[in-house]
């Protein structure tokens, strides 16, 4: 396993992040406990979760939630003697955990009780990065960073990150950061695949511009990547939202599936490859529901693209066309 900085920090994480929203709703604990043990075997000393996660997707509007996903990783912690010294732990704050007007957001209240629930479902006195999980309109950002410098100062967090955050969110949130004297976000989670490259536009620029890693989420777009077609032939249906956009994309993913079998790889593979030659970005967050799953996933750190087969992959799926404004303008 490879290992890179996060973001301009002085942190060293491995290429691929292991993600953990399936367990508990989809990978019963035990197994999760068996994954995160290969995981740490092959080299993956990122982890991320969230308070939130815990419930299937059918569930995610009910409050309070119990934190179900955190507290399986901090039993996991607590099973070995120096294990969770081994893992960058991430995980994030934002969702509703509570029923009343304070129960989501980025508050200075809101942080500080979510932060303190998290630590102790993870049996932890630390988060490595605290990520905020979506933009909160509502919250100055002056406020959101004394709740977060004060979170710091405690030793109780050591870097913080940001998910789902558009391009100038991330400026205004660093620009404010650095006038607080404050190292400010060192990474954002964004969707970020073949076949959604938005964040190309704004979002990756602001990245670099700002030292941020990216860490993109649903990296096989929810499995369409990761041979959709050849599963399809098998009988192995997808969820709804993924046959939909099977359907929709069902010339490009042709023309993909071929080029794969063409390098000799399997789709999965090429997708998450691609994403680890794109040069913002630092791991990509793997979300295993199976072994198997997370045995096909590895493989992809060894697998190297060329030049061409890059050139090849933005032919098939050609995203935005650069770089706002280039993008749309002269």
């Amino acid at each position: 396993m490879d290992f890179t900085r996060l973001g301009r920090s002085g942190l060293k994480v491995s290429r691929l992040c292991l993600g953990t929203m399936n367990f508990g709703p989809e990978t019963a604990e035990p197994d999760a406990y068996r994954i995160m043990d290969r995981a740490l075997e092959a080299g993956i000393n990122f982890f991320d979760t969230a308070d939130v996660y815990g419930h299937k997707f059918t569930e995610w509007a009910k409050v309070p939630r119990d934190g179900l996903t955190e507290q399986i990783l901090g039993r996991w912690f607590a099973k070995a003697e120096g294990r969770r010294e081994k893992v960058v732990l991430a995980t994030k704050v934002y969702g509703g955990m509570w029923e009343g007007p304070n129960g989501k957001g980025l508050s200075a209240y809101h942080i500080r009780r979510a932060c303190e629930d998290s630590l102790r479902r993870l049996k932890t006195d630390h988060i490595d990065l605290y990520q905020m999980h979506h933009v909160d309109r509502d919250t100055p950002w002056d406020e959101l960073w004394q709740a977060m410098e004060l979170l710091v100062q405690q030793g109780k967090v050591l870097y913080v990150g940001s998910s789902n955050f558009a391009g100038w969110h991330i400026a205004q949130a660093n620009e404010t950061a650095a006038r607080r004297g404050l190292l400010g976000l060192v990474s954002e989670q964004s969707l970020y695949n073949l076949t959604e490259r938005t964040v190309e536009l704004e979002v990756v620029p602001a990245c670099r511009a700002y030292g941020l890693g990216i860490l993109p989420w649903s990296p096989l777009g929810g499995g369409m990547l990761g041979g959709a077609l050849a599963k399809a032939v098998s009988g192995r249906r997808a969820l709804e939202w993924v046959q939909e956009g099977i359907e929709r994309n069902r010339s490009a993913l042709e023309e993909y599936e071929a080029f794969c079998k063409e390098l000799g790889q399997a789709p999965g593979d090429v997708a998450l490859a691609w994403l680890l030659h794109q040069p913002a970005v630092t791991a990509p967050i793997i979300g295993p529901r199976t072994m198997e799953h997370l045995e096909d996933a590895l493989r992809s750190a060894q697998v190297k693209l060329d030049a061409a087969a890059l050139k090849r992959l933005d032919e098939i799926w050609p995203g935005p066309g650069g770089e706002a404004p280039e993008a749309y303008a002269w």
